[in-house]
């Protein structure tokens, strides 16, 4: 296949670097210097058992002289889809693919912008990976990759599982959509968002006591909200397991929006536990530790820009 990856951050990299095993894969980022390191050296992967691998994807800062791709896959933060398809509309033909595995819910409606329903694929994965420098990432966790179409007609997407499964990533489809973003968005909103606020690696909320309680609390909040709007229905222990497995198996692993903080960037918490909060409103159910985790998140955005404004008047 031909695929463009929009956003060549850490999980852009992995995923791009594992694809062009079998795959002709273009990186596409405004960074030039990533790019260009990217194209001298390619994307270096560094395993958890301290191997490197190296993959030579090509690396792009727009869209001049690429083909029409099969497959979009999208990986900027939530914020900047829409712009980034925009820039490269060009690269959209009508049997292009367009697949988000990007954290949090509520992103097919941008995609639904760029191709039409039976070209819109929604996944959830448990890889994760931070990034170490330019063309370098972390792979700090692995897992199965499941993807599938809106309205649940996953055969027609069976070729691209296939081809994440021969690079590496198992993958499978799934007709339950709406199922697979919410046990996504458990791990995104109860775990990912604390190492944000508490900046601590996975392994951190596992083996601290008072992480693992406000985890679960999170947990618990966004079990009573998914069952409440009723497209799924969810077991609070199995999800409470299942997140702490997660954190469990990836004990070293940095989440994107942890990175955000620690750099003094946007997150995209209005997407991840701030989708818990809107549904929950929608809903009428309170849900404080998510209302306090949001809070949380903003004000160490806006602090990172008052030191700096501080800073600026020394």
């Amino acid at each position: 296949m031909k695929i463009l990856i929009l956003g060549a951050g850490a999980m852009g990299m992995l995923f791009g670097g594992y694809l062009s095993q079998e795959n002709s894969v273009w990186l596409l980022d405004v960074d030039q210097g990533r790019v260009d390191k990217i194209n001298a050296d390619g994307v270096t992967v560094r395993e958890k058992d301290g191997r490197d691998r190296r993959f030579c994807p090509s690396a792009v800062t727009g869209p001049a002289g690429l083909p029409v791709m099969d497959l979009v896959l999208v990986f900027v933060k939530s914020m900047f889809t829409v712009d980034a398809l925009e820039k490269n509309r060009a690269l959209i033909g009508p049997d292009t693919y367009l697949m988000t595995l990007q954290n949090g819910a509520g992103h097919e409606a941008k995609l639904l912008r760029f191709a039409d329903r039976e070209h819109v694929v929604i996944g959830s994965t448990q890889h994760n990976a931070s990034v170490l420098e330019n063309g370098r990432t972390y792979h700090g966790g692995t897992g199965i990759t499941s993807i599938g179409l809106l309205d649940g007609e996953s055969e027609a997407v069976a070729h691209i599982a296939a081809s994440f499964t021969a690079c590496g990533f198992p993958c499978v489809t799934s007709g339950d959509v709406k199922r697979q973003i919410w046990t996504k968005l458990f791990t995104n909103t109860a775990a990912s968002a604390l190492t944000a606020v508490l900046q601590v690696p996975l392994g951190f909320l596992y083996d601290d006591p008072h992480a693992r309680a406000l985890m679960g609390e999170l947990c618990r909040e966004a079990v009573a909200v998914a069952n409440a709007e009723g497209a799924a229905q969810f077991d609070e222990a199995e999800v409470i397991q299942g997140v702490e497995a997660v954190c469990r198996n990836a004990k070293d692993g940095y989440t994107s929006i942890y990175a955000d903080i620690r750099d003094g960037r946007r997150t995209e918490v209005d997407t991840i536990s701030g989708s818990v909060l809107e549904a929950a409103r929608a809903l009428g159910l309170s849900v404080p530790y998510h209302e306090m985790v949001v809070k949380m998140i903003h004000a160490l955005e806006n602090k990172a820009a008052y030191k700096t404004r501080q800073e600026e008047k020394i």
